[in-house]
């Protein structure tokens, strides 16, 4: 409840504060400006007089791609008697030049307009020895957000570049007392038990007295100390009892903890003595990190076997018995591009970051590769060095949707 109302805090105050934002469509316009004019072909129209230009990006079944129709008084041109050039500015300047050759009744565009299809259009037309040109404003998926604004929201970036992407599995198990820190104590010589000076439970130190004995061989009595320092498990032991050469009191070092781990075969065939494991114990948000110390060699009928891991750290306010579910590290990449998973959002049938330029967001969509930890891989849409939102950027995505993001072309 405290979360659903924080999330609504923050973006009350976005809508408060986000005031100034960059128009998101071609055809969008803000209130009392110009509405773009649509032609047949579902493109902006751009007139000068008698002659007009249809611009439009084309993307069924084909890469996108610019395609162009040309009218003079209402009536279409043969496209061999015009010439066209398309320049795309992008977020932070980067210019991109399109050129256009005829098909059948239209010019087609020599360069795929990758997404976002995000950009001041310039284009020019040269017609029977006059030059035509316009230019617009044609955004998708951006918004400008002023640098205070961004901080009070907590709106964080990173830069885009190498990673090393660790992969994990997920296992689940619980803690037990590592078995070589358990000590059986027993008379070493039989006889009866005098006093028994411990109780179930008691903490015991090393050295402490636990039990006395009187011997049946010389009817003395004789004291038994506890070997280590730790917890009683089990007593059984009482005064008057015989002790029969059987265990008497039964301690362990609490502070000596395995992690016990169910594994199946597709992971078990994955791991290996030393892999690093995560553990996070059952009701805490505490990350206690071990090694795998062993994997059983047995098959229990249910396919599993169990895998113990050493804790690297003592193992404080856990306990043996504790239920726990671990990341066992299986493999670890070095890839050139990689993203934070936190900075990941969906935009129409896209996985995106947004990039930061200057105090303006835009969307940028991902192919996308492995993932590992924190990090996922990216194969394309991205260019190294990139600062992008890392963290909160599902308020960038919110006030681009407020302000009406579309795709039109």
């Amino acid at each position: 409840m405290i979360a659903a109302s924080l999330i609504f805090v923050l973006f009350t105050v976005a809508g408060i504060l986000i005031s100034e934002r960059v128009q998101t469509s071609e055809i969008a316009a803000e209130e009392g400006a110009d509405v773009a004019e649509v032609g047949a072909h579902n493109g902006r129209v751009l007139r000068d007089g008698d002659f007009a230009v249809e611009l439009a990006i084309f993307e069924r079944g084909v890469p996108p791609e610019y395609r162009v129709w040309v009218t003079n008084k209402g009536k279409p041109l043969d496209p061999q008697l015009v010439d066209i050039t398309v320049q795309l500015t992008r977020l932070g300047g980067k210019k991109e030049r399109v050129g256009f050759e005829p098909d059948q009744d239209f010019l087609r565009g020599n360069t795929v307009i990758r997404e976002p299809h995000s950009f001041v259009v310039m284009l020019e037309a040269r017609y029977q020895g006059k030059k035509y040109q316009w230019e617009y404003e044609s955004f998708e998926g951006r918004t400008r957000i002023e640098p205070e604004i961004a901080e009070s929201m907590g709106i964080t970036t990173a830069v885009a570049g190498p990673a090393i992407l660790r992969e994990t599995t997920k296992v689940y198990g619980r803690l037990v007392v590592d078995p070589v820190r358990i000590r059986e104590v027993r008379a070493r010589f039989d006889g009866t038990v005098d006093s028994v000076r411990v109780e179930l439970g008691e903490r015991v130190s090393r050295g402490q007295p636990i039990i006395g004995i009187n011997s049946n061989e010389n009817l003395k009595t004789y004291t038994i100390n506890s070997p280590i320092e730790g917890v009683v498990l089990e007593r059984n032991a009482n005064p008057g009892e015989q002790t029969d050469g059987r265990n008497l009191i039964v301690i362990a070092d609490d502070g000596a903890l395995l992690a016990e781990l169910e594994v199946f075969p597709a992971t078990r065939s994955r791991i290996q003595r030393g892999d690093t494991v995560w553990l996070r114990p059952r009701g805490t948000e505490k990350i206690v990190e071990g090694v795998i110390r062993q994997i059983d060699p047995v098959i229990r009928p249910n396919q599993s076997s169990t895998i113990r891991v050493s804790l690297q750290a003592p193992a404080e306010g856990l306990a043996s018995g504790m239920f726990v579910a671990g990341n066992i590290q299986v493999a670890e990449y070095q890839v050139a591009l990689a993203v934070k998973r936190s900075a990941l959002q969906s935009y129409r049938d896209f996985t995106v970051v947004y990039a930061q330029v200057g105090d303006q967001y835009e969307v940028r969509m991902l192919e996308l590769g492995r993932e590992g930890g924190e990090w996922v891989e990216v194969l394309g849409g991205l260019e190294p060095g990139t600062r992008y939102v890392s963290e909160n950027s599902y308020v960038i995505k919110a006030d681009i949707e407020k302000s009406g993001a579309a795709h039109h072309h």
